[in-house]
């Protein structure tokens, strides 16, 4: 254990996403996009709920949950993927690649928790609406948020101190933009099967049993809409394909991803992508920029705005 201990590996070097300095440049340039604009799109739905108080409503509530939760989501590993295309050598020291870990894991799990939730909330407005002012209640999606974080710290405790606990002691290569747990142990000096076993009981099992809850939701509603008028099912329609829009895309690379741990595919870095920075730009377009509501709550805040602006002036 002092031998291992003397040589443990303090940084990882990350292969990255290529090493051709044209698509680097390019990369560098969509993604910085990307990212400006996830950041920014997800900021004004925040904003624009928190202060609009016709908004202050769960399901509301629970897409600015969804879109802070996005915010810090992408800003765990865009910003190192960036910097790693204008450098030609791209470390992470041992730390600070356990807390990228750590936090990927914290925020990915509490996304796919508050995603089946909003699942949850859409079926009882559309199935049960004469009782969802007392099932969804502020009482009960304030607890529920607070369920989700405590999941989600508990299921990120779990993958680091899975991925910790084993010895690292060379090589020091991921293939990857980022530190997460397959590629991470791959790199342990010990067998680390009961290691992938336990990944995927935790990560696999939690991304599975949610999209599979999420399907049954949204089969059941759509179901149930049958016995709803035109106008109420074409609206029941438009929010729940787009709810299950953003589930697909944010659920298919996890679940890629997480049921297999002691295989490798070169596909992986691209479905990754999906996840950590495109999906968070795609929530806002889909589940909140398309509704008429926050369409007409942000024109209304720019105006208020602007009214201020020339009052003072």
């Amino acid at each position: 254990m002092d031998a291992l201990n003397q040589t443990r590996v303090t940084e990882f070097v990350f292969l990255g996403l290529t090493d051709d300095w044209v698509l680097k440049v390019f990369f560098f340039m969509a993604f910085s996009t990307i990212y400006v604009l996830t950041l920014w799109g997800n900021i004004l739905i925040m904003v624009t709920i928190i202060f609009t108080e016709h908004l202050h409503n769960p399901m509301y509530f629970f897409l600015s949950n969804l879109s802070f939760i996005d915010v810090c989501h992408s800003s765990v590993t865009v910003p190192k993927m960036l910097e790693g295309f204008l450098l030609k050598r791209k470390t992470i020291s041992f730390d600070n690649c356990i807390a990228q870990l750590f936090f990927l894991h914290l925020f990915a799990c509490a996304e796919i928790f508050l995603l089946t939730i909003m699942a949850y909330d859409r079926y009882v407005a559309i199935c049960r609406p004469l009782h969802y002012t007392n099932v969804m209640n502020m009482r009960v999606c304030i607890q529920l948020v607070i369920a989700l974080w405590l999941g989600g710290t508990v299921h990120s405790l779990v993958q680091t101190l899975l991925t910790i606990r084993l010895p690292y002691c060379g090589p020091n290569i991921i293939d990857s933009y980022f530190c997460d747990v397959p590629p991470v142990i791959k790199l342990a000096c010990a067998d680390t099967y009961l290691t992938g076993v336990l990944m995927v009981s935790n990560s696999g099992i939690i991304s599975l049993t949610c999209f599979l809850a999420l399907v049954t939701s949204y089969t059941v509603i759509l179901v149930s809409l049958r016995k709803q008028s035109a106008e109420g099912r074409w609206k029941a329609l438009s929010t729940c394909s787009a709810h299950f829009m953003v589930v697909a895309l944010f659920f298919g690379p996890c679940i890629f991803i997480y049921t297999r741990p002691d295989t490798s595919f070169s596909l992986d870095k691209v479905v990754s992508i999906f996840y950590t920075v495109i999906t968070p730009l795609l929530n806002p377009l889909i589940y909140s920029l398309r509704n008429e509501e926050i369409k007409s709550a942000i024109k209304h805040l720019r105006h208020r705005q602007v009214f201020f602006v020339k009052s003072c002036t």
